[in-house]
């Protein structure tokens, strides 16, 4: 069973940009992986993810700033945030998912993101 943790997180003034990282204990190659978000009192949303057929989906509200990567030879998938908002801020999580896309397994801490404007 792959285990990833996330790390990267912090604070940055709003424009600015953060590289979010999902180490997993094994290969990212042949799993999909999902980048999420929750802020304070709101739902946790997916906000990119990454096929293991390298196919890339982004949410609205990140497209063109947003960029989700994946390092196959160190196990890490990546989360490029760019021209970061206030909107942004939240706890950030990676998670695996399954072939529809779901997630399953267990969730990690998450990384905080607070962007001040």
């Amino acid at each position: 069973q792959v285990q990833l943790v996330e790390s990267g997180g912090g604070l940055v003034q709003a424009g600015g940009s953060l590289r979010l990282s999902c180490a997993a204990s094994g290969s990212v190659f042949s799993i999909n992986v999902g980048w999420y978000r929750q802020a304070p009192g709101k739902q946790r949303d997916v906000v990119a993810r990454i096929s293991r057929g390298g196919r890339l989906i982004y949410a609205d509200s990140v497209k063109g700033r947003f960029t989700i990567s994946r390092d196959n030879a160190n196990n890490t998938v990546y989360l490029q945030m760019n021209s970061l908002k206030p909107e942004d801020t939240a706890v950030y999580y990676c998670v695996r998912l399954n072939d529809y896309g779901a997630p399953f397994g267990s969730w990690g801490q998450g990384t905080q993101v607070t962007v001040s404007s």
